[in-house]
């Protein structure tokens, strides 16, 4: 589900503007800034299961693919001894794998409704 999840992602981070519409007052991010944070809040939640990616690896393909197998791989290791992840604040991993998933897609949705390539394709017609 996790890795579906991710695909989606990056399947509309490629596809969608660089610019998002903005909110009703102007504000908003724009892909990158969505990108940035999705991968930020990732790179955080991993460090509960041993999981170090240095800043801003992620957002190169190389460093990707490497950060989400060092994740799966952990959360499969974590799963094999039975373990919680976190050391203070306790999650199951169903629980990092759904929170992962869900926060992927959230980000995947708000770009897709946020993109100006259709709405920049209508207005030329």
């Amino acid at each position: 589900m996790m890795q579906a999840c991710w695909a989606f992602f990056d399947d509309v981070r490629r596809r969608v503007s660089a610019e998002m519409q903005k909110g009703p007052r102007g504000g908003g991010r724009d892909r990158d800034q969505i990108v940035r944070h999705t991968f930020a809040a990732e790179q955080q939640w991993a460090k509960k299961i041993g999981v170090l990616t240095p800043d801003g690896a992620m957002l190169t393909d190389e460093g990707l693919i490497s950060h989400r197998d060092a994740y799966c791989h952990a959360i499969r290791g974590y799963h094999s001894q039975g373990k919680m992840a976190g050391k203070v604040a306790k999650w199951p991993l169903r629980y990092l794998i759904r929170h992962t998933a869900f926060h992927t897609m959230d980000h995947a949705w708000e770009m897709e409704d946020k993109d100006l390539t259709t709405h920049i394709a209508n207005q030329k017609i």
